[in-house]
C-alpha cells in the first residue's frame, strides 16, 4: 500500500463518519456537502429500494425533514472496506448502528434501533471524496416505548 492510498482510505472512513456526526447533530448542510452535487441516495427497507433522492437540494429536503420528530439521533460508525477503482473513483461498505428517540403521541419515549449497511460509491473532486452515491440499507431495527 502506498502513502497516497493510506491518505485516501483514512479521508474515506473521515467521509464516512463526518456523515453521522453531521447526522446527530442535525447540521444538514454540513453532511449534504459530503455528496457530489449530482449525488444518490437510495433508501433500502426488506431489500428493496423505497425511495431514491437526486441531487443535493433533494438529499437536504429529506434529511433534514426526516429527523425533525427526534429529541436525539445518534449514529455508531462500524467497520468500513473500500475497493479503489481508479485514482478518483472507489467503492465501500460502511456499518453503522442507528439509534432515533421521540415522543409519540401519548407523550410515551420511543426508543428505535436500526443496524445499516451503507454501500457506497464515493469520487474524488478537485482533490476531495465525496459520496456519489450510497444505498443505505436498514437490514433490521427494533423499537422500544417507555
Amino acid at each position: 500500500m502506498n502513502t497516497q492510498e493510506i491518505s485516501d482510505r483514512i479521508e474515506l472512513k473521515e467521509l464516512v463518519d463526518l456523515f453521522s456526526n453531521y447526522s446527530d447533530t442535525k447540521e444538514n448542510d454540513k453532511q449534504v456537502a459530503l455528496f457530489t452535487e449530482d449525488g444518490v441516495v437510495n433508501i433500502i427497507n426488506d431489500g428493496k429500494i423505497s425511495f431514491t433522492l437526486n441531487g443535493r437540494k433533494e438529499i437536504f429536503n429529506a434529511f433534514s425533514s426526516s429527523m425533525d420528530e427526534y429529541s436525539a439521533v445518534f449514529h455508531m460508525s462500524g467497520q468500513q472496506t473500500v475497493n479503489f477503482v481508479d485514482e478518483t473513483h472507489a467503492n465501500g461498505v460502511a456499518y453503522n448502528y442507528v439509534v432515533l428517540v421521540k415522543n409519540n403521541d401519548e407523550n410515551k419515549t420511543v426508543t428505535t434501533k436500526e443496524g445499516v449497511r451503507y454501500q457506497d460509491k464515493y469520487q474524488k473532486v478537485d482533490g476531495k471524496w465525496l459520496i456519489s452515491e450510497r444505498n443505505s440499507n436498514f437490514i433490521w431495527h427494533t423499537e422500544d416505548i417507555k
